[in-house]
């Protein structure tokens, strides 16, 4: 039988953990080790970086994670894989191959491309999502380093793996299994008990990265080195599985995964094993991420202290208004919002402090520049007593929008670059099926009889994940046993998930119900706005949603918070 293939994670965004290459090559044995740098808003930045040289549009930092990482790799026959390559794959494959060069080490270097369309006027970036097909010719032929530009996140497993088990296209429980696994990798210390509800408990001072063990079927076993930090446990990888996804039917230019069929079970301490997955033909188009830059954007954040902070914040909100009319500016957007992080009678000036952001959008500079920064400044000595600001306003910033859009997968390019030079065009998959949601499957069985109720939080019984997907925001919620889920998927409806978060009240939020994982995923559509780069609200990426939803008190039977075993949350 062919042995498992070890893919480890070193990178889950650009900006990640600098020393973790080298901890995944030097920390146990791997064949794999992939990095995820890209996101939507690392899109943007990489493509202002393009204009202001053509050179660049990749993630610099992977190449100096090589300067070590190269020889570590070479010794102990590990490949490495990444998307690093952004908006210029064959120049971060170049840059690499002199840094080998530099550092004596012979390395073989491929790189994909072809996800680049042609930039609609107005935009900055245009790249398709592809798969894992390029990855998996690249490392086939003999690569030992393979850089991509926009992949979808799981291709960086789905590659190594159909290549190391000679996977085709027909393959999709194989594929799917891939794509779960790769789904858990891709963030990297997420699975291993970063950014986890029930964190309290576990040494999470340096949670190490994770590792899939991949079978031939698909099947996988998730951990991580001995002796690094963090835990995975069923917790931890139901909590990624959730992160940005949304309904059953989880899309990818290779494969549809079926969430619904994913099985969890603990394999051991630190070891959870990932079966069951089912595979479906993918979409006949591929995802598309489009970034342009939407205006300029100035923010001021008064400082309001003590007493009578109602009427502060009314007074500078009248009184800068009317600075701002006087000056003639008239920004598009102005959005005030009252934080009331003040306590009575504190015992510090800091805590007796609430804050009052003021946000101003427009699509020209000056709109939010001088004139917002004059009127702010101007207040200073004729404003609310104890005005101060938290930083000087200044002349405003450009800020991004990111649209998806859908194209067919037969036009878009998907092309291997060997290491000798050698171009494979890949072909997209013949057999494809039109994405549909699932047919919602059936709640459990209520509690016959929850008894009296108490008023608590939500986490005292629930674990949850939230993320964003452009203006969207998800939110996953998942129940930590059968009696907590089974009151859970009654309890928690769209209306009262409304009623919970008040800010999603206006907003279409679609639940979706995954039994085998005790989850529900709330997909709450507009919520971000134009996305991160436009900085839309407090929160851009939604990455807190899910901690206030389990923040919010509602009647929960008190059966359940004596006898489910979550760690205690306090307020």
């Amino acid at each position: 039988m062919t042995a498992p293939l070890r893919i480890g994670n070193a990178s889950g965004f650009y900006g990640d953990r600098f020393d973790a290459v080298r901890e995944m090559l030097t920390g146990g044995p791997l064949d794999v080790l992939t990095g995820d740098y890209l996101a939507e808003l690392t899109m943007l930045i990489l493509g202002r970086s393009r204009l202001k040289d053509p050179t660049r549009g990749y993630a610099t930092t992977f190449l100096r994670q090589l300067e070590e990482g190269l020889g570590l790799a070479h010794e102990r026959g590990v490949r490495i894989v990444a998307n690093a390559g952004g908006l210029n794959p064959a120049g971060l494959a170049e840059a690499v191959r002199e840094l080998a060069a530099k550092v004596g080490v012979p390395v073989r270097v491929a790189h994909v491309e072809g996800d680049s369309l042609p930039v609609p006027e107005g935009f900055l970036t245009a790249n398709a999502y592809l798969g894992g097909a390029g990855i998996a010719a690249c490392l086939t032929a003999d690569a030992d380093i393979v850089v991509t530009g926009r992949v979808t996140d799981a291709a960086l497993v789905t590659g190594p793996a159909a290549a190391h088990f000679g996977w085709g296209p027909g393959d999709l429980d194989a594929l799917a299994g891939a794509v779960v696994a790769g789904h858990v990798l891709e963030c990297g210390t997420q699975a291993t008990g970063g950014n986890y509800s029930f964190f309290r408990g576990h040494d999470l001072r340096r949670p190490g990265f994770p590792v899939a063990e991949i079978h031939a079927d698909g099947s996988s076993v998730v951990t991580k080195h001995d002796g690094t930090g963090g835990v995975v446990d069923l917790g931890t990888v139901t909590a990624q599985l959730l992160y940005e996804t949304g309904g059953a039917r989880y899309a990818g230019p290779d494969v549809t995964a079926r969430l619904d069929t994913v099985r969890l079970d603990q394999d051991g301490p630190d070891r959870v094993r990932i079966s069951g997955v089912r595979g479906e033909a993918p979409p006949p188009t591929l995802k598309a991420g489009l970034n342009r830059l939407g205006g300029w954007r100035n923010e001021v954040v008064f400082v309001l202290t003590g007493l009578d902070i109602e009427d502060k914040a009314q007074l500078v909100r009248e009184q800068f208004t009317d600075a701002l009319a006087r000056s003639g500016a008239e920004p598009d957007e102005v959005r005030w919002e009252l934080s009331r992080t003040d306590r009575a009678d504190a015992a510090t000036e800091e805590s007796a402090s609430a804050l009052l952001r003021l946000v101003v959008r427009d699509r020209d500079q000056e709109a939010v520049g001088r004139a917002v920064s004059g009127a702010a400044i101007e207040l200073a000595l004729g404003s609310y007593p104890g005005f101060h600001v938290t930083a000087p306003p200044g002349k405003g910033a450009p800020y991004g929008v990111f649209e998806a859009r859908y194209v067919p997968a037969d036009e878009v390019p998907h092309i291997a670059v060997l290491s000798d030079g050698q171009r494979l065009s890949l072909a997209p998959p013949t057999t494809t099926r039109p994405l549909q949601d699932v047919a919602e499957p059936p709640l459990p069985a209520p509690l016959p009889d929850p008894g009296p109720t108490r008023s608590a939080p939500l986490g005292r019984i629930a674990g949850a994940r939230s993320g964003d997907k452009g203006g969207d925001a998800n939110v996953g919620v998942w129940a930590v046993d059968d009696d907590a889920w089974r009151w859970l998927a009654h309890e928690l409806t769209v209306e009262r998930f409304r009623e919970l978060l008040p800010e999603t009240a206006a907003l279409t939020v679609v639940r979706h119900l995954l039994p085998n994982l005790r989850a529900l995923n709330f997909t709450v559509h507009g919520l971000l706005g134009e996305g991160v780069a436009a900085q839309h609200r407090f929160d851009p990426q939604a990455k807190a949603v899910g901690e206030w939803l389990r923040s919010r008190h509602l009647p929960i039977p008190v059966s359940l918070l004596e006898t489910v075993h979550a760690p205690e949350a306090h307020a």
